[in-house]
């Protein structure tokens, strides 16, 4: 499993979220198969994404899609994202 990490800022939350939600059918066509939004408590508008990607391929490309950064601009996301593609090597729940 691979996972394609993208912290951002953005200028508001809810015009965010709206884009990004609009977006799922754009990961889910890429292969995403879940991801998990995380925010900064001390400035909510700070995020974290996580999408899961099965195969490191599949996450890399959606690094270059220009989709992918105009709907980042159309979401509000202010300056360049960091974006990392990492390969899952272990997991476990307790």
């Amino acid at each position: 499993m691979a996972q394609l990490i993208i912290q951002n800022r953005v200028a508001d939350y809810d015009r965010w979220h709206a884009v990004f939600t609009e977006m799922e059918s754009f990961r889910r066509g890429r292969g995403a198969v879940g991801h998990r939004v995380y925010r900064d408590p001390a400035d909510p508008n700070v995020l974290v994404i996580l999408t899961d990607y099965p195969a490191l391929a599949d996450a890399q490309a959606v690094v270059g899609d220009p989709e992918l950064r105009a709907a980042m601009e159309r979401a509000g996301v202010e300056g360049p994202p960091q974006m990392w593609i990492m390969d899952e090597v272990e997991a476990k729940s307790y």
